[in-house]
């Protein structure tokens, strides 16, 4: 059966703030959550207990949890503090949703309501919620957009804060801004967690490390390569640099390891050493970094389980780290990628996602949108099984947050608790679960 998950960021309404992660799960086109309860359940459960320390770093999650989720513990593979139990309809009319809320709220554990109404039925949730969810709606009119600024002055003036999911547009993004959420979710946001410059931007931990590389007395050439090729800002400015007229080089190059080559070392430090002068990132750019990596990774996995030949998994990668520059360069897309000798394929795949190699950028690009339809139909062109797509995404999601963690993350120290809790047992029974 196929099976799919994806994370989608949640971000501060007013700042680049990322305050965590939603967990989104599909199976066979559909909601899961449509399915029998049970057979979700299992689904979920068994996913968090093989992946949950794969796909979830330092941020809060949220997650919708079904009754029998809640009645198996399964909260408890995470820490009260990083998991935030979201509530819907299917919980709200189960007959024990009241004694399950309960017994979470009294150990600690935090609650989002999805798609608040003003009915009894939510009100009776509403003590013990933190967050309130509300979706965004394409074609919102006067009346429900008055509707929503109640739920959400209501909610504040209670102390909870607000949520608007699924705001795809800009149009959608300025309309959550004005009813005054707190927080927002959808295909926008990345659009929004990057400010344009003239300059590219790069991340500060692969920076430090680039340093220390070409510092040495011996720098190693494969080192300083591999730091480069994780970062699109900093691959980006390589390639252009070694292109340019100062360089003069007879054929133009899109490899990483030859224009490391080209510069040779003297002239790589000088570059690294002018790049220092810069402004401090946010954790906007931050995260459109981290998205480059992870889109780089997937099109690595990917294409070798394609027929596609006109690209090769290292080119499939560039593609991928470079599929984030309309974020990162005050710039059209044309107009940055003349500046590096890519192919022909990767141009138009980015530029207008014609041909196979535009499909596959495309199949990435919905599975990160949990766009499950349009995924299925790529994949199936590509000749791709979709039952393979989940498993690559997470491994890839583990792979870049480790790299991730290694760069920006603080030293633990001994006795500091992990982010994830033991296992449950599992076999709870109701009786159990209620006490």
């Amino acid at each position: 059966m196929k099976q799919f998950v994806v994370r989608r960021a949640i971000k501060a309404a007013q700042t680049d703030s990322i305050i965590g992660y939603e967990l989104l799960f599909e199976q066979s086109g559909e909601n899961l959550y449509g399915d029998s309860e049970n057979a979700a359940a299992d689904t979920i459960s068994g996913f968090l207990m093989n992946n949950s320390g794969k796909i979830f770093k330092g941020k809060m999650i949220f997650l919708t949890f079904t009754p029998a989720l809640l009645l198996r513990n399964t909260p408890k593979i995470f820490q009260k503090d990083k998991v935030i139990i979201q509530v819907s309809d299917g919980l709200i009319i189960h007959p024990l949703a009241m004694p399950i809320i309960e017994k979470y709220h009294k150990e600690g554990y935090r609650f989002a309501i999805n798609d608040f109404q003003f009915s009894p039925r939510y009100f009776s949730m509403l003590e013990y919620a933190d967050y309130i969810r509300l979706r965004m709606k394409g074609d919102l009119n006067q009346k429900e957009q008055n509707s929503m600024e109640n739920v959400i002055n209501m909610a504040q003036g209670f102390g909870k804060k607000c949520i608007i999911t699924d705001v795809d547009t800009k149009e959608e993004y300025e309309k959550a801004l004005a009813m005054g959420a707190d927080y927002v979710e959808g295909n926008y946001i990345a659009e929004t967690l990057y400010v344009k410059a003239d300059k590219i931007d790069y991340m500060q931990g692969n920076f430090f490390q680039l340093i220390v590389a070409v510092s040495k007395e011996e720098p190693d050439v494969a080192e300083i390569e591999e730091i480069i090729s994780r970062d699109a800002g900093l691959s980006y400015s390589l390639l252009k640099l070694v292109n340019s007229a100062y360089f003069a080089l007879r054929r133009r190059t899109a490899s990483i390891q030859q224009a490391v080559m080209t510069m040779g070392i003297n002239q790589l430090r000088q570059w690294v050493y002018m790049l220092s002068l810069r402004n401090e990132e946010s954790e906007g750019s931050d995260e459109i970094l981290r998205l480059s990596f992870l889109r780089a990774k997937f099109a690595e996995q990917l294409i070798q389980k394609t027929d596609i030949k006109a690209i090769t998994p290292s080119e499939a990668y560039m593609m991928g780290m470079f599929s984030t520059l309309g974020y990162m360069v005050d710039a059209s897309i044309e107009e940055i990628l003349a500046e590096i000798p890519i192919s022909e394929d990767i141009k138009q795949a980015l530029i207008s996602g014609k041909g196979d190699v535009g499909k596959l950028l495309a199949l990435i690009i919905c599975y990160e949108k949990a766009d499950w339809k349009n995924c299925q139909e790529l994949a199936q062109v590509l000749n791709v099984q979709t039952a393979q797509l989940s498993q690559i995404y997470i491994n890839c999601v583990e792979e870049v947050s480790s790299v991730w963690e290694s760069l920006t993350g603080e030293y633990k120290r001994p006795g500091e608790a992990g982010m994830f809790q033991p296992e449950a047992p599992s076999g709870d029974k109701i009786e159990d679960a209620l006490q």
